[in-house]
């Protein structure tokens, strides 16, 4: 099944959009999002040597198609069709190009289509099952042929200067860059709770202290 799905502009590597996911169904999917940003980054070199490939990555097998200056990239399990990979892949491209084609070359941050997650959801629940009526159709269509699609492993194609312990090294610095923003999260949340309460609160203890007092004096 999809795992992964990331879209970048491959003139610099920018991220346009992503699959959104909760991380639960997938060990180590930190890392394989950075080897999948490396990856861009050599694209982005001019290090690719065509416009349609598979790349071993551990159990996984990334697939990626690069049209109009944008890669479409997906990780899928080893066991699925690469023929299934290559078509939703071909989806997202199609209406990717059609709902944002036009701002592709000026968006200037990171997942600027963010709302294009939407799509990607709705798209990888079609291609899910892959014994389904309409997947086992395209899996016959011999109009679509993938035999064609060079697959290399992942080591060689990030070459000598991009070891995966880099990856490995990028993808902690995102956990404990994380957990940073989660524990500043909380910080703030506490000082806007202080902030919100603080002077109610004063207010009831005056008001304790001074029934305290009268009862004293009377």
């Amino acid at each position: 099944m999809v795992k992964l799905t990331m879209i970048a502009r491959v003139t610099d590597g920018l991220p346009l959009a992503e699959g959104l996911d909760d991380g639960r169904d997938q060990k180590d999917s930190d890392f394989y999002k950075q080897q999948a940003k490396l990856l861009f980054k050599n694209l982005s070199k001019g290090q690719h040597e065509a416009s349609r490939m598979s790349i071993e990555t551990g159990s996984y097998f990334f697939h990626y198609i690069i049209e109009g200056r944008v890669c479409y990239l997906t990780m899928c399990d080893r066991s699925y069709p690469k023929k299934l990979a290559f078509q939703y892949l071909e989806d997202l491209k199609n209406e990717f190009e059609r709902v944002n084609g036009s701002q592709i070359e000026t968006a200037a941050r990171p997942y600027a289509f963010i709302k294009f997650d939407t799509y990607i959801q709705k798209t990888k629940k079609l291609y899910l099952d892959t014994r389904t009526q309409r997947n086992i159709a395209k899996l016959n269509d011999e109009l679509y042929e993938v035999h064609q699609i060079m697959t290399r492993n992942v080591q060689e194609v990030l070459g000598v200067g991009e070891k995966l312990d880099q990856v490995s090294e990028m993808s902690n610095r995102l956990s404990n860059e994380t957990k940073m923003y989660a524990d500043k999260a909380k910080d703030l949340n506490r000082q806007a709770f202080i902030r919100k309460y603080a002077p109610v609160a004063i207010v009831i203890g005056v008001v304790i202290i001074l029934f305290w007092a009268k009862n004293k004096i009377w």
